[in-house]
């Protein structure tokens, strides 16, 4: 990540103001909260719309290091989504905080779908449960491999 994001989560931690560069001489500064709004985002956008799914976990898809990255992996697999781009925020504390700043959202696991901000474990397993996430998928153009399943069935 670039010198200005870790800056910035950095003063984020902190909650102060902080330099943010300089331009012909003159120093910049700016609010942590408000770098990340323009600064980060730059950089975490780009990420989540590299794929059509994109989860920031804790650990790997083979080899997940919590219960919840665990369980949002065990849901995209169950739907048979095996493509999709992962993070690992344990390799990187910058990562880590910047992905919270970027989607407003506390908590790791965090899932996006074609650059927008699903939620955590919590909500990819409601929208599992009441059937939503099979309409999301279809939007990406992703085929849920439970339809199969059911088709199987009967």
């Amino acid at each position: 990540m670039n010198t200005l994001v870790r800056s910035a989560v950095r003063c984020l931690r902190a909650g102060t103001v902080c330099r943010t560069g300089s331009i012909n001489g003159q120093v910049l500064y700016g609010s942590a909260r408000l770098l990340c709004a323009a600064a980060g985002q730059t950089d975490f956008a780009d990420m989540v719309k590299k794929d059509k799914v994109v989860v920031f976990m804790k650990g790997t898809p083979s080899q997940p290091m919590c219960g919840f990255s665990n369980a949002v992996v065990q849901i995209l697999r169950m739907h048979g989504v095996d493509e999709y781009a992962a993070y690992n925020v344990l390799e990187d504390q910058d990562l880590r905080q910047g992905v919270k700043a970027f989607s407003n959202w506390p908590t790791i696991p965090q899932v996006f779908f074609n650059g927008e901000f699903v939620g955590g474990c919590d909500i990819l397993l409601q929208m599992h449960q009441n059937g939503d996430l099979v309409e999301e998928l279809k939007k990406l153009g992703i085929r849920s491999a439970l339809l199969d399943a059911e088709k199987d069935k009967n």
